[in-house]
């Protein structure tokens, strides 16, 4: 018989940057059970998994290769769940440009799945959904100006976007996680499922995989411990507000702890002011921290691109007490101390003539 204090935990994307890092957390108490269920696709995944196997205990954990976009397979995994943290997507909006439906497949379609195979459980499990900020579209209406190295709001009153502001889909990525994002939250008024929604802003931190297309923070940084150029798309004024990925791990146990308040509701989530860094300050930053220059060379903006995004996380902070305590220099610290590690260990299994982490998964399927 299940303990009453028993969470058995299904976190779709589980094996990628916020999945690895929230299994982590969750695997702490032995209590829990977690199962990710990943469709493994991403490069650097069997390394966060090899991590994963590595804390839990006999029978903690269970790893399901499955995409959202498998029905039958999503359902199956969800059967007893407690809780399901939905972070599978398709992330980039190039992609969703160059593949509007692909896109709209696995951000809508199997986000739908998800809600679905809570619906259908005897008792809903809370689902939790990671949003962006894009439903908020290109912010053209909301007035800034630039000060030197970056963009800020013209009233200097306006601390951030909330909640209330129009949502405006930009770029198919921002239409289909919009439209995902409506669902989730309207599946708590129509069929009661306890369900959450994070519109998050730019999330850094260790395990980051880090591309052009998506984690830039820690695209740059590796970049620049790398000695590789990196492209900026604009002026490099932009300004987002940066949000350590273990404040984000906080932030969601913290709206499961408050259930009763948090449950049918959406928040923005980000580092909010006083973690707020334009581009071109970022690259200062990591040129101070890693001692090295960074070769950057400019591009035409990207279509939808908001001049500044600075989140207003008053509404979870009132819900939940929240706030993020981690600083924007920990965050680069912490993103280029888990690359060195990562080099480290990646050479020091080549020394030895061992293989890379395969993506053995058979033994845990059959483990939580």
């Amino acid at each position: 018989m299940k303990s009453r204090t028993e969470r058995r935990v299904l976190i779709t994307g589980g094996a990628g940057f916020i999945g690895s890092n929230l299994a982590a957390r969750l695997l702490q108490v032995p209590s829990t059970h977690v199962m990710v269920y990943d469709n493994l696709a991403r490069p650097g995944v069997e390394r966060n998994l090899a991590w994963l196997r590595s804390l839990a205990s006999p029978g903690q954990l269970a790893v399901v290769p499955g995409d959202v976009r498998d029905r039958t397979l999503l359902a199956e995994a969800a059967v007893g769940a407690t809780e399901i943290f939905h972070f599978a997507a398709q992330v980039a909006v190039t992609s969703s440009i160059d593949d509007p439906l692909a896109d709209c497949h696995t951000n809508i379609l199997g986000t739908l799945h998800v809600l679905e195979a809570a619906r259908a459980a005897r008792i809903p499990p809370l689902v939790l959904f990671t949003s962006t900020n894009k439903v908020y579209g290109s912010l053209e209406k909301l007035p800034t100006q630039r000060i030197g190295d970056r963009y800020a709001f013209a009233d200097s009153a306006f601390e951030g976007v909330s909640e209330q502001h129009p949502l405006d889909f930009h770029s198919p990525y921002g239409c289909s996680k919009g439209a995902a994002d409506q669902y989730v939250h309207d599946y708590a008024r129509i069929y009661g499922v306890p369900t959450v929604v994070f519109r998050m802003s730019c999330i850094a931190g260790p395990r980051q995989l880090g591309t052009e297309d998506q984690g830039w923070v820690a695209h740059f940084l590796y970049s620049a411990l790398e000695g590789n150029p990196v492209t900026i798309y604009g002026d490099g004024c932009q300004v987002r507000d940066v949000l350590h990925v273990h404040d984000l791990v906080d932030a969601m146990e913290a709206a499961v702890a408050h259930r009763q308040r948090t449950a049918g509701e959406v928040f923005n989530v980000g580092g909010g002011l006083a973690q707020a860094v334009s581009v071109r300050e970022a690259l200062a930053l990591i040129e101070r921290q890693t001692g090295r220059p960074v070769e950057a060379r400019y591009a035409e903006a990207r279509p939808g691109d908001q001049r500044i995004y600075i989140s207003d996380t008053a509404r979870l902070r009132t819900a939940t007490g929240w706030r993020p305590t981690r600083s924007l220099d920990r965050t680069f610290a912490d993103i280029g101390a888990f690359w060195q590690s990562d080099l480290a260990s990646r050479e020091a299994r080549a020394a030895r003539g061992e293989a890379e982490p395969q993506l053995a998964f058979a033994q845990e399927a059959q483990g939580a």
